[in-house]
């Protein structure tokens, strides 16, 4: 579709940006995790709390928020959401130890959630395109894992505080640009109502896909939670192994995951992302040295790439006719299975620096079972075909072959 036929070009593009610096907020924390560790004295899974709070309260906020935006409107909520995260952020840079970090670190979460649970139904509303525009939001979100890491490590160098201060600034930059730009949806929509948001579960094909982004989460926080503390690099050069994490994921969404779903279907190219990403799982768990991790860690986010290029779209597609609802059942499945994965993963270490890789393998391998086993009613409902269901079909509806003739 020609872009000039979108009207609200500039209300899209705003958010996007505002997205953009949501994640790369989320991401600046990386690669001072070790060096927040050692200046406050904490272990390896009080670290990670920093990450558990954050997604655990973004996970149980995007049902009030979804709520409040049926309510309220969606740029109230937005623009609520990206105050509060800029507040929390420069609050979290005169933090003196991990309980007041967390809770700020929660509020944060809180932030974020008003601003997910708002923002990609206001783009798909504003959009004639919806692939186009899911595809934008998803590349900011790429952009934001790749650029938050080294703007971490850049400013980390001189102290972990200067990274959560200039995250907040930046919210601040972007709330200027929210409320200049963004514009609520022209048709005007009913309040949603909880109930609404949970019968969404009663879906065959919606319920395998919260499975499989469930444990495909867990992983995805695995890797970003954890996978710092693993390599054991200064801040710097761990800012830029996440940068090149970043950019694998934004290549994964950018340039294969859509191309590569037209080719295959949305549903297979996921599955080609959660097999990959299970191999990167045991490849960390196996790795022989520093240089290995870091290219199955660009790899590993290659592979994000393509699946998260098109689970928004699935969820979309396969929940509620009201997007609202869909995107809010869906991302409190999404960020409420990725919340419990970075403490665990700390805990676990204390036991065997790769087991945390092994865990996340068998979290991940039970959702890529139950992607082979159900993964045909999400290409059902989505208008789609797998290989192994178009087989058995075929074999179903085959004329009988006489017997003693080969098949």
């Amino acid at each position: 579709m020609d872009r000039r036929s979108e009207p609200n070009r500039s209300a899209i593009y705003a958010t996007t940006l505002v997205a953009f610096l949501a994640i790369a907020g989320i991401a600046v924390v990386d690669p001072i995790l070790p060096a927040i560790g050692e200046a406050i004295g904490v272990t390896a899974w009080q670290v990670e709390l920093l990450f558990t709070a954050y997604i655990a309260v973004m996970a149980v906020g995007m049902i009030p928020a979804t709520l409040a935006s049926g309510k309220f409107g969606f740029k109230p909520v937005l623009t609520t959401g990206v105050s509060v995260v800029g507040l929390a952020a420069i609050l979290a840079s005169f933090s003196n130890d991990i309980v007041q970090l967390s809770v700020l670190r929660g509020v944060w979460g809180l932030g974020n959630a008003m601003f997910f649970a708002t923002a990609m139904v206001v783009l798909v509303n504003l959009a004639n395109d919806r692939e186009w525009v899911v595809g934008l939001f998803e590349t900011a979100l790429g952009l934001g894992f790749a650029v938050g890491p080294l703007i971490g490590g850049l400013l980390g160098e001189v102290s972990w505080r200067l990274p959560f201060f200039v995250c907040g600034v930046f919210m601040v930059l972007a709330l200027g640009v929210a409320a200049r730009k963004l514009r609520e949806p022209a048709n005007k929509q009913a309040p949603v109502r909880v109930g609404q948001i949970f019968a969404t579960y009663r879906r065959p094909a919606f319920i395998t896909l919260c499975v499989v982004t469930a444990a495909y989460n867990f992983v995805f926080f695995v890797v970003l939670g954890y996978t710092p503390l693993f390599l054991r690099l200064d801040v710097i050069p761990l800012g830029l192994a996440f940068t090149g994490w970043g950019l694998g994921l934004a290549a994964g969404i950018l340039l294969i995951g859509h191309r590569l779903a037209h080719r295959i279907g949305a549903v297979q190219t996921v599955g080609v992302a959660i097999v990959g990403l299970l191999v990167c799982m045991v490849l960390f768990a196996t790795s022989t040295g520093t240089a290995m991790s870091l290219v199955v860690l660009v790899v590993a986010g290659l592979f994000m790439g393509l699946a998260n290029a098109n689970l928004t779209d699935l969820a979309l597609g396969l929940g509620s006719a009201d997007r609202r609802i869909a995107t809010g059942a869906f991302n409190l499945v999404r960020w409420g299975a990725a919340a419990p994965a970075p403490i665990i993963s700390g805990k676990l270490a204390e036991h065997g620096l790769a087991l945390p890789f092994w865990v996340g393998f068998g979290v991940l391998a039970v959702g890529v079972l139950v992607y082979l086993g159900f993964g045909h009613l999400m290409a059902a409902g989505y208008g789609e075909r797998v290989v192994w269901n178009r087989a058995a079909r075929t074999a179903e509806h085959a004329p009988e072959e006489p017997v003693g003739e080969a098949y």
